[in-house]
C-alpha cells in the first residue's frame, strides 16, 4: 500500500506510518442538497385549482409537504403563513384523457421563480381523490421540486455579491494547539501561507468567516522507539458543524521535533492546505478565480 511521506525527505526515516483516507466526515451527497434553501419555510399551499375536493386537495398538499421533508426541504403546511415565507402553489389541469399536476414556486414577494410538473394521472383516477394515488403523485413530483429549489438557489447566490460564489471564502483559522517544539506557531505560519495561495482568505477572528480551521496534533510512542506525530486540520462552518477533516500520521526519531519544526511545517502545510480547500469546497465554498 502506499503512503504519502511528509517528513522522510527531510529526516531520511527508513519508513513512514498509515496515512488514512484524506477526508473523514466528508458531506459527499449531502453538499450536493440545498445548503441554504431559498426559504426559511416552503409554505405547501392548498390548491384551488386542484380538480379535486376541498379535502382531497388538502391530502395532497400535505403529502407534497411529507415528500419534500424527506428531500430536506422546510416544507410546511401548517396554514401559518410567516413574512418571508416561500411558497409551493400547487394546481392540475386536464390533457386529453390525463390529468397533470403542477407547482409553481413563489418568492415572498408572490413572483414566480420556477415551475414543475409532476407526471401525468389518468382523469378517473385522480377525481377520485384517492389518499394513495395523491401520496404517489407527490413522491414522485418532490425530487424535481427539491432540484427546481436548487437551481433558484444556485441563480440566487450567483447574482448576489455577497454569495460565496461571487467572494473569496473567508475562513477563520483558530491556531494549532498540542505540537511539541514550536508547532503550534511555525504550523499556523506555514498554513496561512499555502491557504491564501489557494485563493482562501484567512482570519485571526471569527467574525465574519464562512468557515472555521482547527488544528490538532497528538503524540504518542511509536514502534521501535520512535514518535508517532499526528495532526487534524478540522474544518466546520459557520453554524459551528464539522464539515471534514484531514489526517496526517508519520513516526519520527525521538526529539525531532523538540524544539524547530523548519522546513517540516513547510512540508505539512503545503500537503494538508489542498486538502482543506477541498473540504471547504465539498461543503458549499467558492473556487478561487483563475
Amino acid at each position: 500500500m502506499s503512503c504519502r511521506i511528509w517528513l522522510i525527505a527531510l529526516l531520511a526515516l527508513a519508513g513512514c506510518g498509515d496515512l488514512p483516507q484524506p477526508f473523514l466526515g466528508r458531506p459527499g451527497a449531502t453538499a450536493q442538497r440545498l445548503s441554504q434553501p431559498p426559504p426559511s419555510r416552503l409554505a405547501v399551499l392548498s390548491p384551488a385549482q386542484s380538480l379535486l375536493p376541498a379535502d382531497s386537495a388538502d391530502a395532497w398538499a400535505g403529502a407534497v409537504a411529507d415528500a419534500l421533508r424527506t428531500e430536506e426541504v422546510p416544507a410546511t403546511t401548517d396554514g401559518k403563513h410567516r413574512r418571508g415565507d416561500w411558497m409551493l402553489v400547487l394546481s392540475a389541469e386536464v390533457r386529453g384523457a390525463e390529468v397533470v399536476p403542477s407547482y409553481a414556486v413563489q418568492n415572498p414577494s408572490g413572483e414566480s421563480q420556477g415551475f414543475s410538473e409532476g407526471a401525468p394521472v389518468s382523469t378517473a383516477t385522480w377525481a377520485g381523490g384517492d389518499p394513495a394515488v395523491l401520496k404517489a403523485a407527490a413522491e414522485q413530483a418532490a425530487p424535481g421540486i427539491a432540484s427546481l429549489l436548487n437551481r433558484i438557489e444556485a441563480a440566487r447566490r450567483q447574482s448576489d455579491p455577497n454569495s460565496l460564489l461571487n467572494r473569496p471564502t473567508r475562513v477563520y483559522f483558530s491556531g494549532v494547539t498540542g505540537a511539541p517544539g514550536d508547532g503550534n506557531s511555525s504550523l499556523p505560519t506555514q498554513m496561512r501561507t499555502k491557504l491564501g495561495a489557494l485563493g482562501l482568505v484567512i482570519q485571526d477572528a471569527a467574525g465574519g468567516a464562512d468557515f472555521t480551521l482547527a488544528g490538532e496534533v497528538q503524540t504518542a510512542l511509536g514502534a521501535k522507539g520512535t514518535t508517532r506525530i499526528e495532526l487534524q486540520w478540522i474544518v466546520s462552518d459557520n453554524k459551528g458543524a464539522e464539515r471534514g477533516r484531514i489526517v496526517q500520521l508519520n513516526e519520527v526519531p525521538p526529539g525531532t521535533l523538540d524544539h524547530y519544526w523548519g522546513d517540516v511545517a513547510v512540508v505539512v502545510a503545503d500537503e494538508a492546505a489542498g486538502g482543506v480547500r477541498d473540504v471547504v469546497l465539498n461543503a458549499g465554498g467558492a473556487r478561487a478565480a483563475k
